[in-house]
């Protein structure tokens, strides 16, 4: 049995896809109105909240558990408190009276755990984050490597994720409003699609405990992506702002977000789960993100 806390933007596909395989699926979500449309598509679903530890008392025991949980701003909680805090809850509600631990606990994290440096970026590349997101999801990887589950966790660092109704900057562009970036920097991506098969692999093939960088391994300049997403999206050449108007904070290399030239590598996932990328880069991603269009 497959278990999905997070069924968002990834995680319903993949929930989507373990069902499709003809595996027993629960997902869990916050809400009883999409609890309901879930029953209606074949899943399990659990209404639970991760920042809620009683109603994380219905969670099941799986072999499989994806942890794909996003940030939500309305939620009132701080980003520590729900990347760190909610996976607390949740690994010791899956470690109360547990029969058996899953046999793979897959963790969504962040390349946003290496900070905005310059260069190759590869799994052994020391962790530097700068922001809130990228310095609370590496206090998870930790947390979860000090578990009781930690010799059984896959952790998957994506870079930006992007897809059909998920393309950076796009009312922006539509817009005509100036987008905040240098344009020689660099823009590390990874779509939805990909990122699901990504997902699958590491369940079937990953040998815990592990870890991979997540991208197409091709990142382009960010004039060289907008440009193509306003021609795609029939909106005005892209105007990019740089520097911004307003400081922001700089990293220990001296760069701000917006200007990184971070290559995230992608040599490991290809070679030992022997992922097929279908987008391995932007041209076709974006594509089938926004004409539904592929080749």
């Amino acid at each position: 049995m497959k278990l999905v806390i997070g069924c968002g933007y990834l995680g319903s596909r993949v929930a989507s896809a373990w069902r499709d395989a003809g595996h027993a699926v629960t997902v869990v979500t916050r809400s009883p109105q999409r609890a309901e449309a879930l029953a209606a598509q074949g899943f399990a679903p659990v209404v639970a909240d991760v920042m809620d530890p009683p109603s994380l008392r219905r969670l099941p025991q799986a072999k499989t558990v994806l942890y794909a949980v996003g940030y939500d701003p309305t939620c009132g909680h701080s980003r520590h408190r729900v990347y760190v805090g909610g996976l607390a809850n949740v690994l010791e509600a899956l470690s109360d009276d547990a029969p058996a631990p899953p046999d793979k606990f897959i963790y969504i994290s962040t390349t946003g755990v290496y900070g905005d440096v310059d260069g190759d970026v590869t799994e052994q590349t020391q962790c530097e984050p700068t922001r809130e997101g990228g310095i609370a999801c590496l206090e998870a990887e930790c947390m979860l490597a000090a578990h009781a589950f930690g010799g059984r966790r896959v952790v998957l660092r994506l870079a930006g994720i992007y897809g059909p109704d998920r393309v950076p900057n796009r009312q922006a562009l539509l817009n005509g409003e100036p987008i905040v970036a240098a344009p020689e920097s660099r823009l590390n991506l990874i779509h939805v699609d990909d990122a699901c098969r990504v997902v699958l692999a590491a369940d079937a093939q990953a040998e815990p405990p592990a870890l991979y960088l997540v991208s197409d391994g091709n990142p382009p300049l960010r004039s060289e992506f907008y440009t193509a997403a306003a021609r795609l999206l029939g909106a005005p050449a892209p105007k990019l702002q740089w520097p911004p108007t307003e400081a922001e904070p700089q990293t220990s290399t001296g760069r701000t977000r917006g200007e990184s030239t971070k290559i995230i590598r992608n040599d490991k996932l290809l070679s030992e789960l022997q992922v097929q990328l279908a987008y391995p880069d932007y041209r076709a991603g974006l594509r089938q993100a926004i004409l539904g269009q592929t080749d």
